[in-house]
């Protein structure tokens, strides 16, 4: 399903529509982040949940993100790039609905099981496009990352209506989610079926990419991005609450961050191949995230309005860059999924654990500002990855 291509050349029928079916993929990526917390106080009461475990419940999904990162690789060796994205999206669509379920055992189950699957359409998604797109990669990685803000943004604005209008259910809504997986599965199973390479990518299985220093390079700049993105999605607006807004003025704000975000995955990785080198981009990119996250803590509430739009620029960038960097750093399909696999694997398990640490500092201190300083050492690691990462290079896989 290789669609060969000039670098002039217009964008055939056929991957136009393999676009469309790669997009619905995407839109199901962040379904089970966002929608939860919009409920969770219902799914306490209801199901007995203690604090604790409800922390544990909004962390798992992201730890899942780096734990089955991983092994997904091997599965696409094994099976073909096409037929392992269709099982994910099996696995997302699944869990999804297991977690509708009042028994909390299920419910965790269900999220484990979505969560694996996600984790797989990451670390694969990057290389298929890099494969069957061609010059029109960049430009497709700015799609994909659209598809996982708007999924994002939707399940955050769309799940307590949907509540409201299925009679209270918080289990009808969580599963409501479940039926654009069921459209993704059907868009793209004449792909998993037309694959005619069962077993292996390209011929090659690039091994000991842990020992190259710009792999860890591009895997802490999606990593580092990553925990400030679950911080401010978990966290910013109790942080705006603390400040003295409201419940749904802060929400709003966080909404049209996320909004923001997909415009700028639009705009970054056209812009990032243009250029020889991404580093000042990278660093431009990280200054302008955590300067409007700090803006949002200190700087007048006039002002958050402007503040969050670009805070959601700079998050947006930050995604799409890293995973442009991904494709961009490497030479070849598998060891573009390798590394796509080391960065998220690794980048999520660190994303992690941001918004555990700065949960604890607030129990511990009674205020968010003591994750300050924490924050600086991240943002500044980051930029300084970024800046390296973003280098005229390739990683060194040694087969």
């Amino acid at each position: 399903m290789v669609f060969p291509m000039t670098a002039t050349s217009k964008p055939t029928k056929a991957l136009i529509l393999l676009a469309f079916a790669t997009f619905l993929i995407s839109i199901n990526l962040r379904f089970i982040f966002s929608s939860l917390s919009v409920v969770l106080n219902e799914i306490m009461t209801q199901t007995g949940l203690s604090t604790h475990h409800a922390s544990l419940l909004t962390t798992l999904p992201v730890l899942c993100l780096g734990v089955f990162a991983i092994p997904a690789p091997a599965l696409a060796r094994r099976i073909g790039l096409e037929r392992a994205l269709f099982v994910a999206l099996f696995l997302i669509t699944s869990g999804t609905l297991l977690r509708g379920s009042h028994w909390w055992l299920l419910l965790f189950f269900g999220t484990i099981t979505a969560g694996a699957g996600i984790a797989l359409c990451n670390v694969l998604l990057p290389g298929f496009i890099k494969r069957d797109f061609g010059p029109w990669a960049p430009a497709m990685i700015g799609l994909f990352t659209m598809g996982l803000c708007s999924g994002a943004a939707a399940a955050a604005a769309f799940t307590q209506p949907l509540r409201n209008s299925l009679g209270g259910s918080w289990q009808l809504a969580l599963m409501s989610w479940a039926i654009p997986g069921l459209i993704a599965m059907g868009a793209w199973l004449p792909y998993a079926i037309r694959q005619h390479r069962p077993t292996k990518m390209s011929g090659t299985r690039p091994q000991r990419l842990w020992h190259d220093a710009l792999a860890w390079q591009v895997t802490l700049f999606m990593g580092l991005q990553s925990n400030l993105a679950y911080i401010v999605l978990g966290w910013l607006a109790p942080m705006l609450r603390q400040r003295g807004l409201d419940a749904e003025t802060a929400g709003y704000i966080l909404g049209l961050s996320i909004i923001a975000q997909m415009f700028a995955t639009l705009i970054i990785p056209s812009w990032a191949a243009r250029l020889s080198r991404q580093s000042s981009l990278a660093i431009g990119i990280s200054v302008i995230s955590y300067a409007a996250f700090f803006a949002c803590l200190y700087l007048p509430l006039s002002t958050l309005w402007l503040w969050g739009i670009l805070l959601g620029l700079g998050q947006g960038g930050a995604i799409a860059l890293a995973l442009q960097l991904i494709v961009m750093r490497t030479a070849d399909v598998d060891t573009t999924a390798e590394l796509s696999g080391m960065a998220q694997g690794v980048g999520y398990t660190v994303a992690a654990s941001g918004p555990l640490i700065v949960g604890l500092l607030k129990d511990w201190t009674g205020s968010f500002y003591s994750a300050t300083y924490l924050i600086i050492v991240i943002g500044l690691i980051q930029a300084t990855c970024g800046y390296k990462a973003g280098r005229n290079k390739l990683v060194q896989a040694r087969t």
